[in-house]
């Protein structure tokens, strides 16, 4: 568990100093969850690895080479496969319909490691939303870029329906389409 380890320190590094939008939670937790969720679908260190790394690219300094000469080729494939194209050249609101569409077509053709972390990272994100939308109603979508409930919808729903396809119903899964239901009203 070496590897698993390293990458729990290299996230946990990467990601100091930062919180949850508009929360004061550490950053981390997030990685750590979708990790914890992604265990449960499967016990390949590797893709456990990229579970705890999968934001590194997206949301830090750290490139896809940091993590291929620090974990591999695979783990940063992997991890590469869940970063977004974030644009930083352009508005990120401008970007963000663009961003989950390009997500939702390469997660429909993705290998089963890749839909295991995507699945531990929206589940994760989901019960965020969840908590958040409890205490907060719909004031909750002014906190990120895009700020319309219903294409946060669309995008979730839309994960949801490739990822069901591939992991039937283990609970993860099951629970994920129970916090659609419960965060957008969705049946």
């Amino acid at each position: 568990m070496k590897l698993l380890d390293d990458a729990i320190h290299f996230a946990t590094k990467a990601h100091a100093g930062v919180s949850r939008k508009g929360k004061t939670r550490p950053y981390i937790l997030h990685p750590l969850e979708a990790m914890n969720i992604a265990s449960t679908l499967t016990e390949d260190e590797e893709v456990l690895a990229a579970a705890v790394l999968h934001d590194t690219v997206e949301d830090t300094d750290v490139t896809k080479a940091d993590i291929k000469a620090a974990f591999g080729s695979r783990v940063a494939d992997l991890v590469a496969a869940e970063s977004e194209d974030k644009r930083e050249d352009l508005p990120a609101e401008s970007t963000w319909e663009t961003r989950k569409q390009e997500t939702i077509k390469a997660l429909k053709t993705a290998s089963r490691d890749i839909k295991t972390i995507c699945l531990g990272d929206k589940l994760s994100n989901l019960r965020e939303l969840s908590r958040d939308y409890a205490d907060l109603g719909d004031a909750l979508w002014e906190r990120f870029n895009q700020k319309d409930k219903a294409m946060h919808c669309w995008y979730y729903s839309s994960l949801y329906e490739i990822l069901k396809d591939e992991f039937g119903d283990v609970p993860a899964i099951q629970e994920y389409g129970n916090l659609l239901e419960k965060v957008f009203d969705r049946k």
